[in-house]
């Protein structure tokens, strides 16, 4: 029952700005999913929940996470605020969110001072899939479990491309 439990645990946390930020990261929430990766997921923001968002970070590796994605649109210092409060890999998804369609959130996300480190992903979709992807791949270093989803995954990739291809070499 333990060794369950155990397995069950999150070990990804997805931290969002705020509920409108759920509709693009249900995508992360889905590709964890998909390679049987048990994760949480949470609101706070870095400026209207600050206490909140340090206290998240703080406890993250207690809880047995191994890996923080931070998702958040407009100023989007979310994911850095994580970062400076914890030493677990951050990976940050940028959502266009307000008029300069997810540019301020990705800048924001991505400019971090040396020695605070941000994996940033691509604005929106893109980046919500790819952030769980990243998450699943820093695992795998030390899950072998993980590591066989990721290679099957991958080989699922080439071949939808390689059909894809059949198709056109057809019919071009």
């Amino acid at each position: 029952m333990k060794e369950a439990k155990k397995r069950n645990r999150p070990v990804v946390g997805i931290v969002i700005g705020s509920d409108s930020d759920w509709g693009v990261m249900q995508k992360t929430a889905s590709v964890l999913k998909q390679f049987k990766i048990p994760f949480d997921v949470t609101v706070s923001s870095a400026h209207r929940s600050p206490e909140r968002t340090a206290e998240y970070a703080r406890t993250a590796r207690t809880r047995g996470l191994k890996v923080i994605v931070a998702a958040a649109g407009g100023a989007a210092h979310l994911a850095g605020t994580i970062a400076s409060l914890t030493t677990l890999p951050v990976i940050g998804v940028p959502l266009a969110s307000s008029s300069l369609k997810g540019l301020d959130a990705l800048l924001a996300t991505v400019q971090m001072p040396a020695g605070v480190p941000v994996g940033t992903m691509a604005i929106g979709d893109a980046g919500a899939k790819n952030a769980a992807i990243l998450a699943a791949q820093i695992l795998a270093v030390s899950d072998s479990e993980i590591e066989n989803r990721l290679k099957q995954f991958k080989k699922e990739l080439t071949r939808r491309v390689e059909q894809k291809a059949e198709v056109l070499d057809k019919n071009p």
